[in-house]
Parts: C-alpha cells; structure tokens; sequence
C-alpha cells in the first residue's frame, strides 16, 4: 500500500523551514515529508556571505529551528535527497530511490549560483557560495590565500569582499557593468558603496569580462580580461546572479516563466501544488506585475501564505519587498523594487553614512534604499505599500521625517 503524506515540501532553505514553523504554530497535525538535498535540516543563507564567513558563528545557528522542535510534528525528514520526477498527475515525486506520494505539494526549491563557462573554470581555487559547503571551502581557502578576485559586484560579491579584507587579502572585484550593485541602486547609492570599499583597500575594475583563467598545478593563478589585463590571484570567487531551480517542472503541466508561475496566493496553476521562494515568479499586488525575487524575507511571507491557505485560509502576498546587505560597518536596508523610477531623492549626508535614497515614479514612492537610517526604511515600507504621493518639495522631503507622510497614505 502506497503511503500519502498530506504534505509534501521539497526544499532545505528558508522558505521550506518557514512552512514547517508555521504549520507547527497553526497546530496542524497532518503528516508532512520534506525532501532536501543536503544532509541538515533547514537552514538560512544570508549569514553564509558575512558572519559564517567571518566565523563568527557556529553552523548550529543557521538552523531556522534546533532538531527537537520537530519533536512533535508529524514529520520525516528525507536529506541528502534529491526529486528527479514529479507527476502531477499521480500526485508523487520520485527520488533515486523512493516514491513519495501526496496531497499537496510545497516547491520550496531556492535558486543556485550562475555559472561561467570559460576556459580555465574548472580549475580549483574558483568557487561560488550557496551552501554551507562552499562557505567552509571558501573560508579555508581565504586563511592559505593572499589575494582574492571577486567576479560581479553584487550583493554577494561586495560583502565577500568586507569579509576577505578582515582576513587580510589583496581584493580585486570585476564588474562587467559600469558601477556597483548596478541593477539594484542608484548612481549615487553604487558610489558610496565603492567608496567605502575603496578605502579599505578594495580595487575595482569595471566595464570588464573574463576571457578566460589559467593555472598552476591545477588551482586558478591568472584571470585573463578582455582589456588584455593579466591579474595574478590565488583565490576567485563568482558571483554574477542566481538562476532559479525550476527542473524539478519539466516534463510537467506546472507553467515556467522566469521561475515557477504562481498567483498571489503562491499556488501553481496546477491544483494542491504551491511554490515558494527563490524559485518563484509571483504575481505582487503592490506593483501589479509578476516579480522574482531573491530574498528571505520573501521566501518567509510567501511560506506563511501557503502555510495558512494550506490550513483551510484564504490569504494572498502582499508584503513590500525587502532585502538587506551588511558590508563593514553599513547596513544597507531596502525597501520595495526601485526598476523603472523616474525620479530620485537623497535624504541625509552621505559623508556621516547616514542617508536614503527614495525612488519616486510619477510621484509615487516605489521604493527606498536606507544606509544606517534604520527609521526612514520602517516607515518606508508603509508609504509603499500605500502607494503614497510625495508632491512636496525636494527640500521639505530632504528635512522632514518619513512618519509625516504616513497619515497621507
């Protein structure tokens, strides 16, 4: 006889270990499986790039929760497996090993480093971070390196690089583009971050791709640019974006568009199948448009969604985006998704690292970046959310604070 788990989540992350806390908060008490494919229990990532890194934390506190939280769930945990099939239409996934069956399916799938195919990228010393692994192999390749090329200026690549200047390496970043965190701040925004990062000894080379690497003895020696520039490195890092883990889809009725396609209620267009996460391209009330987003705390709203429409609720996303990046002593706060603004506001003074950057489009605030000013990006989120209209002037909107804008909304 077949044995049916009335739910199935297929994932280790933070999306897929918000649904687990979240079940066990709404008391449900039905038999649920989580299929991840590494050996631990679900655990965060954000720390992997800045504290875990830095090894100012143990693996124990990535975990979203300690094992015996699950004591009293109903619950088999199947790690270090990995589904290869899912048939939507006998409701089962299938491993190497083993066919799970289900009532309803949770994709809780994340995204994984992109990768570059060159010459030379299959040498060692070359990594990407994602898991606990590649952050235990980066880490022991900083403390035996001198210097460290860091490929991409995003979010990963430019709090690496914090960390790799603590450990005391030569740090070069590339940019194929033109500036810093390019698709995701402001001009003015890129330039304090790659100040701050210049002056503590970080060089930066932009406008550049990687032609291809060599080595010696096996491990990367040389990065070789298109500018005919040679860099000797011991140690390079790749960070150029995520590319979401949809494979687990293919071959099935479950509609793929820059990610799994779910409403704002995070269910597929397949019934009892939900997804949630990295791996999505959800529908956002707030902006009126299909986004994928890589964020946890998206990952953490969307994975109460389904936990609540799961347990017989009736509950849509409609949470304002937010991400945050922690480089030396700046905590960068986002708030909402800022492509396509017309119109740009800074507040503060870039100089004392206290400063936000509001982006306006036709005089709607649609989204804000906050570095070091904790306030404007709280009360951000609720002018946002709101839609609100900033038709004050630019230096009333400089001075005052963002609260007052609040009862307008």
């Amino acid at each position: 006889m077949k044995k049916v788990s009335d739910i199935i989540i297929v994932g280790g992350g933070q999306a897929a270990g918000q649904v687990l806390v979240s079940l066990k908060q709404k008391k449900f008490s039905g038999k649920i499986t989580l299929i991840g494919k590494e050996n631990l229990y679900p655990y965060q990532r954000p720390p992997l790039s800045k504290a875990y890194l830095k090894g100012e934390i143990e693996t124990d506190r990535l975990f979203i929760k300690q094992p015996n939280f699950y004591d009293d769930i109903d619950i088999d945990f199947a790690l270090n497996k990995e589904v290869v099939k899912v048939d939507t239409e006998r409701k089962s996934v299938q491993t190497h090993d083993n066919e799970f069956h289900f009532k309803k399916l949770v994709l809780a799938t994340g995204s994984r480093p992109r990768k570059i195919d060159i010459d030379g990228s299959d040498l060692g010393n070359i990594f990407y971070l994602r898991n606990i692994r590649d952050a235990e192999n980066i880490k022991c390749a900083m403390q035996k390196s001198e210097s460290l090329v860091i490929i991409g200026a995003g979010y990963i690549g430019l709090e690496v690089a914090a960390t790799a200047i603590k450990y005391g390496l030569t740090v070069t970043v590339i940019e194929k583009e033109e500036r810093v965190m390019n698709r995701v701040v402001s001009k003015d925004v890129s330039r304090f971050f790659q100040s701050e990062h210049e002056d503590k000894g970080v060089r930066f080379l932009f406008n550049q791709n990687i032609n291809y690497f060599s080595g010696e003895n096996g491990n990367v020696a040389k990065i070789h640019l298109s500018s005919n520039e040679t860099i000797q490195s011991d140690l390079v890092l790749v960070g150029v974006g995520g590319v979401p883990n949809i494979e687990i889809a293919d071959n099935t009725k479950i509609e793929i568009d820059n990610g799994i396609k779910v409403d704002s209620a995070c269910r597929t267009n397949v019934e009892d199948i939900y997804a949630i996460g990295d791996c999505t391209n959800h529908w956002n009330n707030i902006y009126q448009r299909y986004i994928r987003l890589e964020s946890v705390q998206n990952a953490i709203d969307q994975a109460k969604v389904v936990a609540e429409n799961i347990s017989s609720g009736d509950l849509s996303y409609d949470s304002v985006p937010w991400f945050w990046s922690d480089q030396y002593d700046i905590k960068l706060q986002i708030a909402g998704v800022s492509q396509n603004f017309d119109e740009v506001i800074i507040r503060g003074n870039t100089l004392e690292k206290s400063f936000s950057c509001l982006y306006l489009k036709n005089r709607t605030l649609i989204a804000v970046d906050a570095i070091n000013r904790p306030r404007d990006f709280i009360h951000s989120k609720n002018l946002i959310y709101h839609k609100t209209i900033i038709d004050d002037d630019k230096n009333n909107i400089k001075e005052i604070d963002l609260k007052e804008y609040l009862h307008k909304s």
